[in-house]
């Protein structure tokens, strides 16, 4: 199951779209999702007079091959211009090996430039705990394939937010409702110059 934001059942065919393919930091996890950065960016567009609509294909506890799994569909029936891609953390959490999670995510990239849309990742970081030499070689990998296929990539999208408990849930791993704003302010430099109506 999938959100339209605002609620659709289809694309505006004089709307371009941006595709949110994304796990539970991008399913607002914990909290409404009207609170959820996927919302306050369609919100912004909005406010700026961007014509711009948000599908949000985030499920929360996804993986980079349930992404690419579900990928294809999702092009064929909302035809986005662009698909942010925010995932990668599920299969980091899970010890997933470095050359599937690459593998899985060069495929979403290659399919999002078949389809004619802008593919933009969306990075995370693991804990510490996972150790230095997977943790440092998965961060590597978004800003490698941003580089390899010529993308834009925000390498760690809670930068200034992971690491403060008090924009954290308790679960240390999912951002709270109030931190959705400097989510949103994190990624919004990488997208903004992206941003265009059909008819500009």
């Amino acid at each position: 199951m999938f959100l339209l934001t605002p609620a659709s059942s289809h694309a505006d065919d004089h709307q371009p779209v941006i595709l949110v393919l994304g796990d539970s930091i991008s399913a607002g996890y914990g909290m409404s999702a009207q609170d959820g950065w996927v919302s306050l960016l369609q919100e912004r567009l909005r406010q700026q007079g961007l014509t711009w609509q948000v599908v949000n294909a985030s499920i929360s506890g996804e993986t980079t091959q349930g992404g690419l799994t579900r990928l294809p569909s999702l092009l064929r029936q909302h035809k986005p211009e662009l698909v942010l891609l925010e995932l990668g953390g599920n299969d980091g959490l899970r010890g997933l090996p470095l050359n599937l999670f690459k593998h899985n995510l060069k495929q979403m990239i290659m399919l999002s430039q078949q389809h004619n849309a802008k593919p933009v990742l969306l990075g995370i970081q693991l804990p510490p705990s996972y150790g230095r030499r997977y943790t440092q070689a998965f961060a590597r990998t978004y800003p490698d394939l941003a580089e390899e296929y010529q993308i834009p990539v925000m390498p760690f999208i809670l930068e200034g937010i992971g690491t403060d408990a008090e924009k954290m849930q308790a679960d240390g791993i999912h951002p709270t409702s109030a931190a959705q704003p400097q989510l949103l302010n994190n990624i919004w430099p990488v997208i903004s110059p992206l941003l265009k109506t059909k008819d500009s």
